[in-house]
């Protein structure tokens, strides 16, 4: 098809604004392609602007547009998006750098190490292109759904987070970063504190600094936040929130301990704050992980968690469909916040969410998923390994995409830092996280975070390492002596 349009395009000079182009008919037999491939080409230059389609008459080259004025003088936005009401009030920034990190597309033919998403090769297409043409056939499918969503995924949803949660309590979100704004945005004022794990999850520490909220970093180690560290800051900065990961932790990989899970609800609820528990990797368990355990908010008699959880991860970035769970008076406040900000996430998303997670094919991708999910985390460790021992690998999880490295530091005690190492990778054609952005606060060593759900598979992470060496052994290597 982009021939066709190339083609296309090139010939709109040929005619007058208003001219009409040859019949499709004429299309198909001139190129040799077929109508379907016609129609989608007409369709693209329609959305481009370049011509008009009028049913029963043909396609007309489009009126030219007209030129586009010089930009104003914008600079008077600078003084006014700083003025956020005094010295008192904590400025808004917003600093996408970090979610760009495993959002932004790299250039052609580089292995991407910094993906967030599993590879299209994991996701059930088939699956969910079925799912969304069931959907689309249901009656009402394209009306108004509720507010608070689908009572039957809502109550999906409560299942799957443990029998003391019920559908009453669940508000169906567009996907789980839409329910860690709102959750941040009901639970904590502009300027209050808020308690992260360090480090965490670099678009939530986005959220929170959006949203006006000062990110204050509690150390973890390898059984998760640490629960002492944790009552000091809630009794250091009067914190009413915690944010925690406690099923495989982003980036870390770490699960939370089951000895400290009860500890953790007591010290919050103790300090009268809430812990916002991010779900995300539930889904993503690897084959060998053994039986997890459950939601933190499963065994919250007191309401202090909110759960988030989400289907994205586990199927298609664009199946942007998410749970927030929560009891007593704060879900009202959720939803109220939920209602002002998006409505409702559309139907026909619901509707392929319910089909996808109740069909036969639902089990059978996630098996698929952790059994690739495992053979791909022991391909990348053993290559790291081997290839760069000297990257410190101090967790290999059993859940999640991705693996959490510390940067080696020479004799002299430093070495190359992160964006040397990032920028040295990406023009060996392979794009790897640098770990800064998952601390709110100075990292105590240079950390890189690599992806091996966003591959194609055990060639390319073999390939992917073998590049990433490359580009470390020509950081280490002298510079060459001058003459």
């Amino acid at each position: 098809m982009a021939e066709l349009v190339t083609s296309l395009r090139a010939e709109l000079n040929r005619y007058s604004p208003g001219g009409k182009l040859p019949s499709s008919r004429a299309l198909v037999e001139r190129f040799r392609v077929s109508p379907v491939t016609v129609s989608r080409a007409i369709a693209q230059l329609a959305a481009e602007g370049l011509v008009i389609t009028r049913p029963g008459s043909g396609a007309f080259r489009a009126e030219p547009r007209a030129e586009v004025p010089a930009p104003g003088d914008t600079s008077w936005q600078e003084v006014s998006l700083s003025g956020d009401g005094g010295p008192e009030v904590v400025p808004r920034t917003v600093d996408a750098s970090g979610v760009l990190a495993t959002l932004a597309a790299p250039p052609p033919g580089t292995i991407e190490f910094n993906g967030g998403y599993l590879h299209a090769g994991l996701q059930p297409e088939r699956a969910l292109s079925a799912a969304l043409a069931r959907a689309g056939r249901r009656p009402g499918a394209w009306g108004r759904p509720p507010t608070d969503g689908l009572p039957e995924l809502r109550s999906w949803f409560a299942r799957e987070i443990g029998p003391a949660v019920s559908g009453a309590d669940v508000l169906i979100t567009a996907g789980g970063q839409s329910a860690l704004a709102t959750a941040l945005r009901a639970l904590a004022p502009p300027g209050a504190p808020v308690l992260v794990e360090s480090p965490t999850y670099p678009g939530m520490l986005a959220v929170a600094r959006a949203t006006g909220l000062r990110p204050v970093p509690v150390p973890m180690d390898a059984d998760g936040v640490r629960p002492e560290l944790l009552a000091d800051a809630f009794r250091a900065t009067g914190a009413r929130v915690f944010v925690t990961q406690p099923l495989f932790q982003n980036p870390t990989g770490a699960t939370l301990a089951p000895a400290r899970r009860p500890e953790v609800l007591a010290i919050a609820r103790a300090a009268g704050a809430f812990v916002i528990e991010d779900d995300f990797a539930r889904r993503l368990v690897h084959e060998d992980a053994g039986p997890l355990p459950p939601p933190l908010a499963a065994d919250d008699p007191d309401g202090v968690v909110v759960h988030v959880c989400s289907l994205t991860k586990v199927t298609s970035p664009s199946l942007r469909v998410g749970a927030l769970a929560a009891r007593g008076p704060v879900l009202e406040r959720l939803r109220a916040i939920q209602v002002v900000d998006s409505f409702f996430v559309p139907r026909p998303l619901q509707e392929a969410a319910l089909e996808l997670v109740g069909s036969p094919s639902w089990g059978r991708h996630l098996a698929a998923v952790a059994a690739e999910l495992r053979s791909r985390r022991t391909v990348m460790a053993t290559a790291l390994r081997s290839e760069l021992p000297a990257f410190a690998l101090p967790h290999v999880p059993a859940g999640g995409g991705s693996l959490w490295l510390r940067i080696p530091a020479t004799g002299a005690g430093t070495g190359p830092d992160e964006t040397a190492i990032t920028s040295a990778a990406l023009r060996a054609s392979v794009a790897i996280a640098p770990g800064t952005p998952y601390f709110c606060a100075e990292p105590p060593a240079g950390h890189v975070r690599l992806s091996f759900a966003a591959v194609s598979g055990a060639a390319e992470i073999a390939e992917g390492v073998r590049r990433l060496r490359t580009a470390y052994e020509g950081l280490r290597a002298p510079a060459p002596s001058g003459t």
